[in-house]
């Protein structure tokens, strides 16, 4: 693969999305997102989707519940998304990827407390800190539930696997998204990969 790919994971409201769709942008790279192809299989089942927070209302909730019962809808994203990325030229989110591939993509972690990540889900959302925090809450305990049932992840604990790490809690995100961009640029200089 001479086409470089990357990988931004992280726990919800963290960042992975702005971050990961700057860097598509910026270096004219295709964008995926582990979250919207789950989201079509969900609509596909009869789940109703409404706007970008969708994980984070009933529908989402509830189907993160029946994905817990059902691996194969995971599985089934993760295999395409390793597709995608052994092809190169991709930036993909995704919990689970930067431990199911080797060395195929740049894998960055994106890490903030929970505070800080219901600060910005608040914010993005437009709803109450407290709403957000227990929201944040749910999701993180069964994101983690989910995977080290599917994989034997422990989300951010086994973080070894990821090539940079990234601690959002006190920086803006255009300074995060300086950071990842000038990794990337960094990288395409020095191990001579396309875009």
């Amino acid at each position: 693969m001479d086409k470089l790919s990357i990988v931004v994971s992280g726990l919800p409201a963290v960042g992975k999305t702005t971050v990961a769709k700057a860097i598509a942008d910026r270096f004219k790279l295709r964008y995926y997102s582990g979250g919207d192809i789950l989201k079509e299989l969900a609509v596909a089942r009869g789940y109703m989707q409404s706007g970008n927070d969708w994980w984070d209302k009933e529908h989402g909730i509830r189907f993160l519940e029946e994905r817990a019962s059902n691996p194969e809808f995971d599985k089934h994203v993760d295999d395409y998304l390793i597709a995608l990325v052994k092809k190169g030229g991709v930036v993909v989110t995704s919990y689970t990827l930067p431990w199911l591939i080797g060395s195929e993509a740049v894998k960055i972690l994106l890490k903030g407390s929970r505070e800080k990540r219901a600060e910005r889900m608040s914010a993005r959302d437009a709803i109450s800190y407290e709403e957000a925090l227990r929201i944040v809450t749910i999701r993180d305990e069964r994101n983690k539930r989910l995977y080290k049932s599917l994989y034997n992840i422990d989300l951010c604990k086994d973080i070894d696997v990821f090539d940079f790490v990234i601690s959002t809690d006190d920086l803006q995100a255009e300074s995060v998204i300086d950071i990842a961009c000038n990794i990337v640029e960094h990288l395409i200089r020095s191990m001579g990969k396309s875009i």
